[in-house]
Order: C-alpha cells, then sequence, then structure tokens
C-alpha cells in the first residue's frame, strides 16, 4: 500500500488558522465526513473524549480539535487498540503538540 504524503493543498488548509477556528460542524456532517457513524460520536462524547462547542445546546457541534480527535481516534481502534487506549494516546499527542507549541510561542516572544 503506497503512503500518501501531504500536497501543497493539504498543508495550505492546514496553516489556515482563520478557517480552522471558524469550523464547527453538527455531528450528522461530522459523521459524513470521517466515516463514524453519529452513534458512535454521541457515545464519545457522553465518555468525555471529545467535547460538542456548547455543552448547553441540544444540538452536537464539534470543532476542528475535536474532529480531529475522531478522525485519530477511529485510525487507532481500526488499528486494534481499544477505545480508552485510543483516546488516551490521542490525548498524550495532542499535549505534546500543544506544549512544543507553547514553547515556541514564548521563544518567539
Amino acid at each position: 500500500m503506497e503512503e500518501k504524503s501531504l500536497s501543497t493543498a493539504d498543508v495550505n488548509i492546514l496553516m489556515d488558522v482563520d478557517f480552522l477556528v471558524s469550523v464547527i460542524v453538527a455531528i450528522g456532517e461530522v459523521a459524513n465526513i470521517t466515516g463514524v457513524p453519529q452513534r458512535k460520536i454521541r457515545y464519545w462524547d457522553e465518555k468525555g473524549i471529545i467535547e460538542p462547542v456548547d455543552k448547553t445546546s441540544t444540538y452536537r457541534q464539534y470543532d476542528y480539535l475535536n474532529i480531529k480527535k475522531i478522525v485519530l481516534i477511529q485510525e487507532l481502534l481500526d488499528e486494534g487498540y481499544t477505545l480508552d487506549v485510543s483516546a488516551k494516546k490521542v490525548n498524550e499527542r495532542c499535549i505534546k503538540v500543544a506544549e512544543v507549541f507553547e514553547r515556541l510561542k514564548a521563544s518567539k516572544s
């Protein structure tokens, strides 16, 4: 199986901060674009693995970070990890990336 690499267009969308910050997607669309069923997304939400943008709303909507988590968790599940291990690994990776960018931000100040 050939490994896909990032194209310039892929990199450009990942660097479009205004777009990424504005991404708020309803659960049905999240399910459509990720291939993860709504029922599974709701379950992960109930377990606190992902969080809707507005917890007080009756409509579940998710931001870029949570969509990213959904995709990464599903990939790990597909590789055979349990949900708990997958969620923990994704959370640890997100924390590690955030720490790196915090250090970068501090070094630029």
